[in-house]
Formats: structure tokens, sequence, C-alpha cells
């Protein structure tokens, strides 16, 4: 898994790239809570996820819910279609806002 943490318009954008999975969602965790501990609404994209299981799907739940707490902004962003599937199986897809493009997530936050 790569990731990449980037600032725009006010926002930080956390992007993911590979397998977001048991191996690798420690760190995934670890980039996420960073990114909600700080002032800036967080959108993560995740065009470039392959595949994300439970854990994946776990730390970014605690993501939302520290999100929540802290009053920011927190959507998820080009969700790659094996990923969607995964969100929709668990009703997750309900749960977290998610924008087809970053264009479009920073639209509808206009």
């Amino acid at each position: 898994m790569k990731h990449e943490v980037t600032e725009r318009a006010g926002t930080t954008v956390v992007a993911f790239a590979g397998d977001v999975d048991l191996q690798n969602s420690p760190q995934a965790r670890k980039v996420l809570l960073e990114a909600v501990a700080g002032e800036h609404p967080v959108l993560v994209d995740l065009s470039g996820v392959d595949y994300i299981d439970s854990s994946g799907v776990a730390s970014l739940v605690e993501a939302l819910q520290t999100a929540r707490k802290r009053d920011l902004g927190f959507a998820l962003v080009a969700v790659s279609e094996s990923a969607l599937r995964v969100f929709q199986l668990a009703h997750l897809d309900k749960v977290f806002t998610i924008h087809g493009t970053l264009d479009d997530a920073f639209a509808d936050n206009r």
C-alpha cells in the first residue's frame, strides 16, 4: 500500500493505492488518524485501492468517528468498484459520504 497526503483548498486529501488489508491497515489507520487530528476537513481518495478488507474498513470507520467528534468533514472520494462493493455489502455506503471525484467533492462543499 502506498499513500500520499496533500492539502488542497483548506482540505486534507489522503490518497491510498494498492491493498488496504490486515498487513497494511495499521499504517492506513495511523495516516488517517493523523489527518483527522488536524484542523481541516479530510477527503480520502480510494481510486487507487485494488482491495480493502474489514481491517481497512475499520480504520476508515474509526477515522470517520474521530472526525465527527471533532466536528470535521470526512468523506470518501473515487471509491474503486471493488472497494465500493465492500462498503455496499456492509451498508457503509449509507454511513460515509462518497463523492465520484475530488472535483465533485470540492464542488459539493462550495
